[in-house]
């Protein structure tokens, strides 16, 4: 834990009551504008920077077209009225996003007014403060709060929103400061400042001092204002919590949500979004107090936290787990600030070829480092990764395992054996995702939920959220009798985790393990997935073993949701294409349509479809004769149509207590309708086999070629790199050391 906070930058000239423990000041004197005059800016830009920035102006490159924009964007913003109107909407409606344009600006005005010393960018700014400072002490809880909410807002419909206001609005006025007057900064501190810090902190204990992302956001938000208006108890506050046990605050939160390895435990769509808080708020402490060491603190995880962050994305999107918004990448504001301050501490040329693909320059001190290192050609590719990142604060709570290959196209194989990801994590132990090409193929939902869209539940989560996306159905993972892991309950949930068998990553096999035994009572699920290719057929394949046993018999279903259209089955299908009904009543079921189902002899079980990449994807699976094939299409009960219309097909082994799904999936062929063209359409694979010899696992894959692809593995969790497996097959003995090897085998 940090020692108590020196301030090296500023005099302690604070008179008046201090914000002590759970105890919030009524009134606080202002310090002289003289010691303002030389202390601000202080938080994220510091003078220094300004010095630099307004040097880089001058001069062509990046920065100034940077600056530029944001000059010209703003000072076309300055033709037109202040609007601070009477919080009134929910997310997406015109107070809403009004007060949330009013941050931006005040906060881009600030800098300009900064580099620029441009009088009228800081008239603006204090303009809207004062305005502020006049609504905000008569405004009561918003009106569009949630009933029975423990966060909701005044200026917003919940208080984290509030918090991203103060975020912003702090460095907006550290930024204009030196241009107030002793009676506006006055006014503006005790009418808009204060008061807000006081509703998010003391007035707000349960969410302040929560550890999640909207205490972050609240204690950054806090914190930073303790900053700019000399409340060292703030920062306090804000790093240990109000009574300051260190239950709650900054260091709690950088300590829980976080796994060592740098992930988020909600998944990186939040991972993505608490970022901005955790990285602005150590900019801040960083300028204010370096003795903190705040970017060493617990191993360097602010910046493991950034560079997880980029990690857990594909073809520049986030992989949509959990409640995450599909189109949201690393083009993101949030992630822009954090790969911006992660060069600035560390110079890594890696971070400056994200830089690029974002192409976005902050005004801001480390900004102009990424704007000069990129004009300079500095970057150097960033190393995307096959890694299994811990889940849990200790790393002992599972993991999101990534596997990635570069064989005939860019793959990533997405396998989640994590823990629950508290209130927007979703009921789906040991689900994947599989991306080829620049596309999503094996999909996730991620969240029922129009983003600031104030038509579809103000744009709120929808209530089929709930009902759909959360639930196991919604996910490519074993479903039992028609109910959701854990029952649907939360508290139960976020008590549970699978473990993290194995994982092992090589140049041609990519593969990991991992089980768990409380989503259903007296049901043990396990899952094993790999990611292997052969360099000389240049053929990929993602193969996926999943045993399910149980004490009792059950209905066990095993979804894939899948992008593309439906183009051929090995099997014959009885389609419904007069009398639609749903394929069940609940926990999800209620929503997919029964387009067609189908029971494949035993065998071998073919599912083709065509994705947007122009590519054939089969997966073929080994079946026993009495598993069923249902075709499924989303829409089902949702009579606002709040849901997307996505297809997918279940494999349903019923009244079982024990059984292995065994499938391979298969990328193969091209269509090109511009050039009029089909290749491979169809699998090349014709033949599956699963066996078990002790500790080894066999999968072998027959192809149309002769050749048979052969991945052994040893499935001991405790096996190591040193052990020395053998077998027979085919009438021949084989051997390899350590987890995994795939043989390629010519009759």
């Amino acid at each position: 834990m940090f020692g108590n906070p020196v301030f090296t930058k500023r005099k302690a000239l604070v008179a008046g009551v201090a914000l002590a423990a759970g105890v919030a000041a009524a009134v606080l004197t202002v310090n002289p504008q003289a010691a303002f005059a030389a202390d601000h800016p202080n938080l994220v830009i510091s003078a220094a920077d300004i010095d630099a920035m307004q040097g880089a102006v001058e001069k062509p490159g990046r920065f100034r077209s940077a600056f530029e924009a944001s000059k010209s964007a703003v000072d076309r913003t300055l033709q037109t009225p202040i609007a601070v109107p009477v919080p009134a909407d929910a997310g997406g409606g015109y107070t809403h996003e009004q007060h949330k344009k009013n941050y931006q600006l005040m906060y881009n005005a600030g800098v300009l007014y900064q580099i620029t010393e441009d009088p009228k960018y800081a008239e603006r700014v204090r303009d809207m403060l004062l305005a502020y400072a006049d609504m905000y002490p008569e405004l009561p809880l918003h009106p569009k709060r949630r009933p029975g909410a423990e966060n909701p807002g005044k200026l917003f419909w919940q208080s984290l929103n509030e918090a991203v206001w103060l975020v912003y609005t702090i460095q907006a006025y550290d930024l204009i400061r030196p241009s107030l007057s002793d009676a506006e900064a006055e006014k503006i501190e005790q009418g808009a400042l204060r008061p807000v810090a006081k509703f998010l902190s003391v007035d707000s204990p349960k969410t302040f001092n929560k550890v999640h992302n909207h205490g972050t956001w609240l204690t950054a938000g806090v914190g930073m204002a303790g900053y700019v208006l000399d409340e060292p108890e703030w920062v306090e506050q804000a790093l240990l919590d109000l009574d300051k046990s260190g239950k709650g605050g900054f260091l709690r939160q950088l300590s829980t949500l976080f796994s060592p390895d740098g992930y988020y435990n909600e998944g990186p769509y939040y991972q993505r979004y608490a970022l901005m808080p955790f990285v602005t708020f150590a900019k801040a402490i960083e300028n204010n107090e370096p003795e903190r060491g705040i970017f060493d603190y617990r191993d360097g995880i602010v910046m493991k936290a950034i560079d997880t962050t980029i990690q857990l994305s594909y073809n520049n999107l986030f992989f949509p787990i959990n409640d995450a918004i599909k189109s949201k990448g690393i083009d993101t504001a949030e992630l822009v600030l954090g790969v911006t301050i992660a060069y600035g501490e560390s110079g890594d040329p890696q971070f400056l070829d994200i830089a690029a693909k974002q192409d976005q320059i902050l005004l801001s001190g480390d900004g102009l480092k990424v704007a000069q290192a990129l004009d300079a050609g500095g970057q150097q590719p960033y190393e995307f990764k096959s890694f299994a990142f811990r889940d849990g604060k200790d790393g002992d709570e599972g993991a999101l395992v990534v596997m990635r290959q570069q064989t005939d196209g860019d793959q990533a194989l997405l396998f989640k054996p994590a823990a629950q990801g508290m209130g927007h994590g979703h009921y789906d132990k040991l689900t994947w995702q599989f991306y080829d090409r620049g596309e999503e193929i094996v999909s996730d939902y991620g969240a029922a939920r129009f983003l600031n869209v104030e038509a579809k539940n103000g744009g709120r989560y929808l209530d089929e959220n709930e009902t759909w996306a959360k639930q196991t159905v919604a996910h490519n993972t074993l479903v039992v009798d028609e109910t959701s892991h854990f029952d649907f309950n939360l508290k139960v949930a976020n008590q549970n985790h699978p473990e993290l068998l194995f994982f092992h990553a090589d140049d041609q096999v990519k593969i990991s393990a991992a089980e768990i035994d409380s989503a259903y009572p007296g049901v043990t699920l396990k899952r094993t997935l790999a990611l292997v290719n052969n360099p000389d057929s240049g053929s990929t394949f993602a193969i996926d073993v999943f045993d399910v046993e149980s004490s009792k018999k059950h209905q066990l279903d095993l979804p894939v949701h899948y992008s593309g259209q439906l183009v051929d089955t090995s099997f014959n299908l009885q389609g419904y294409t007069n009398n639609l009904q749903a394929l069940g009543s609940d926990n999800g079921y209620q929503h997919l349509w029964l387009k067609a189902r189908g029971k494949p002899e035993a065998g071998l079980a073919q599912v083709t479809w065509l994705n947007d990449n122009g590519r054939f994807y089969t997966q073929s699976s080994l079946v026993d004769g009495d598993t069923e094939l249902l075709f499924t299409e989303l829409g089902a009960t949702d009579p606002n149509f709040n849901l997307r219309s996505e297809k997918g097909f279940i494999a349903r082994r019923d009244n079982a207590s024990a059984h292995t799904f065994v499938s391979v999936l298969e990328p193969h062929g091209e269509y090109n309708p511009s050039k009029e063209f089909t290749l491979k359409a169809e699998s090349q694979v014709n033949a599956l086999a699963h066996q078990r010899s002790g500790d080894l696992e066999l999968i072998s894959i027959g192809t149309k070629s002769g050749a048979t692809q052969l991945l052994a593995f040893n499935r001991n969790s405790k096996a190591t790199a040193d052990v020395q497996n053998t077998f027979e097959f085919g009438g021949n003995e084989y051997s390899f050391s350590g987890r995994a090897k795939l043989f390629h085998i010519t009759n």
